[in-house]
This record gives structure tokens, C-alpha cells and sequence, in this order.
């Protein structure tokens, strides 16, 4: 497995942003992209991506074989329920940890919860989402969607070995298609995928992200 970098490493801090100014847009739009609620929030924010991600997305559902689909299970996340993850998973690692330093638990948080000044998911830029059938059964992925690293013994991450052949098939046409759609993955999570976020800028070896954290509200 090659060395991985986490949210939390100062590169991806060091990305500088140039806003574009693009829309956050409904995935629900045009009913081409199956959405799921189980990270619904209040006022339905999770169902908002940046429109260029969202067009990708549907580009690489258009690769699939034609009895599978994307299965859209969060998007936009607002910068303070971002804020809330990360604190609440860095305060179990620091109940299991208690020896370990506060930088040594933001990095041991980052591969689950993006460090909340930098984080995709507040960006409209990072999408989390599955396989399914086109009855909407979910295919083997290894692990149930946001599984930590401590709960799945690392099988979360995208390359891990202690999965079946039958996920590690399925993770990888999900990759291909992804990947051909021009995101990026976070490799300790096989469901996290972006673009045109710090991370993607980082990864793809882009000077500037395209998008920075932003509020619902100011995105049309």
C-alpha cells in the first residue's frame, strides 16, 4: 500500500484556494442520481454538491454496466456539523488514547473526519456515496459505508487487504469509473471521493483549488 496522505498533513493546509464562485446544486435534479437519507440533516443540506462535481458524478454513472448505479449518500455537510464530527471522533480517540498529543490525535482523526478548516464536504466538493443495484441494493464494499477505521480493523480503507475478492471488485470499478470522471479519493475511506477541493488540488498536482468552505446559503 503506498504511503498515504491524510487531511491533516500541512500540504493540503498549504493549498491556496481560488473560489470560482460556482453554484451548490440539488443531486435530486433531473432524478438522475439515486439518493439515499440516512445522513439527512435538518434542513437537507447533505443533498447539495458544487454543480461541476454533481455533472461528474453523473458522467461516471454513465460508465457503469447498465444494472448498476451510484448510490448518492452525502454531499454538502455546513461547516459547523463538520466541526461537531471531527471534535466528537477526536474525543473517542483521545478516551482510547490518553497518552497520545493533540497533534497526534488530529492526525489519528483525520482519516475519518476532515480537519474542519479544510474539509471537502464543506466545500460542496466531496461526495460519499456506494454500489447499487437498479433496485437499489447495495453491493459488497467490504465494509457498511462510513465504517472507522478502529470498528472495520482498517478495512476501510480503499486498498485494504482484509476484504473479499467480490468488495475489492466492486471498490475497484467504482474507482475506475470515478477516476475517469476526473475525482480524487481519500484512500482511508472507500466511499469519500472529490473534486476541485484542497485535497484533489494536492493529488492532481493543481497550483489552487477551485473551492473553498461556504455556508448553504451562499450558494444559490
Amino acid at each position: 500500500m503506498s504511503e498515504i496522505v491524510l487531511m491533516s498533513d500541512p500540504k493540503v493546509a498549504a493549498i491556496p484556494v481560488a473560489e470560482c464562485g460556482e453554484r451548490l446544486v440539488d443531486v435530486r435534479r433531473g432524478g438522475l442520481l439515486s439518493v439515499d437519507a440516512r445522513k439527512q440533516d435538518p434542513a437537507g443540506a447533505f443533498m447539495y454538491l458544487r454543480e461541476s462535481v454533481l455533472e461528474r458524478l453523473l458522467k461516471a454513472q454513465a460508465m457503469l454496466p447498465s444494472h448498476l448505479r451510484l448510490l448518492f449518500v452525502e454531499g454538502y455537510r455546513p461547516p459547523a456539523l463538520q466541526r461537531e464530527y471531527f471534535e466528537e471522533y477526536a474525543g473517542q480517540l483521545r478516551a482510547i488514547h490518553p497518552d497520545r498529543s493533540a497533534e497526534q490525535i488530529r492526525s489519528a482523526a483525520s482519516r475519518y473526519v476532515s480537519p474542519p478548516e479544510i474539509a471537502p464536504h464543506s466545500a460542496g466538493a466531496a461526495v460519499d456515496l456506494t454500489l447499487a443495484d437498479v433496485e437499489g441494493r447495495e453491493l459488497d464494499m467490504g465494509t457498511r459505508m462510513n465504517a472507522d477505521p478502529e470498528e472495520s480493523e482498517g478495512a476501510c480503507y480503499t486498498d485494504a487487504a482484509n476484504i473479499s475478492e467480490e468488495a475489492r471488485a466492486n471498490r475497484r470499478l467504482l474507482g475506475t469509473v470515478l477516476t475517469a470522471a476526473g475525482l480524487v479519493n481519500y484512500p482511508t475511506e472507500w466511499w469519500h471521493w472529490s473534486f476541485g477541493d484542497r485535497y484533489w488540488a494536492l493529488i492532481t498536482g493543481k497550483a489552487k483549488a477551485l473551492y473553498g468552505p461556504m455556508e448553504i446559503n451562499s450558494g444559490g
